[in-house]
């Protein structure tokens, strides 16, 4: 859960809660230091952004870190770095990222609660 920070002004006090953008299931983290480990260009991280397109509309995006972008947010989870692009911030507040394997395929999986609706192969959602 997240931590209640208190703040306090001349006049006005205030509590807000702060929370991590993305949460990291275990599988997840897990793929992410299987990825990392296997990096040949010594990434600092996986960036994880929102890109237009798709049938929904939006669409994930996931890319290997190489350099810090001052305007990203860092996630440090499980062992892992995620930077997430500034300008996806908004779309992913809340969003917990899984890593899925079956018998046929294997993916990272975005359990966003602010997705209204997502194309039926899954590739692309909503707000």
């Amino acid at each position: 859960m997240g931590q209640i920070n208190d703040v306090r002004g001349s006049k006005i006090r205030a509590k807000f809660m702060t929370k991590q953008i993305i949460t990291l299931s275990d599988n997840a983290a897990a793929r992410i230091k299987e990825i990392m480990s296997k990096d040949q260009q010594n990434s600092l991280g996986v960036r994880v952004g929102v890109k237009s397109g798709g049938c929904a509309g939006m669409s994930y995006i996931m890319e290997y870190t190489k350099e810090i972008n001052p305007n990203d947010e860092l996630i440090e989870d499980k062992g892992v770095k995620v930077f997430i692009d500034s300008a996806a911030v908004i779309y992913l507040l809340g969003t917990e990222m899984d890593y899925k394997k079956d018998q046929f395929s294997s993916s990272f999986v975005f359990n966003n609660p602010n997705e209204t609706e997502r194309c039926g192969c899954g590739e692309s959602f909503k707000i």
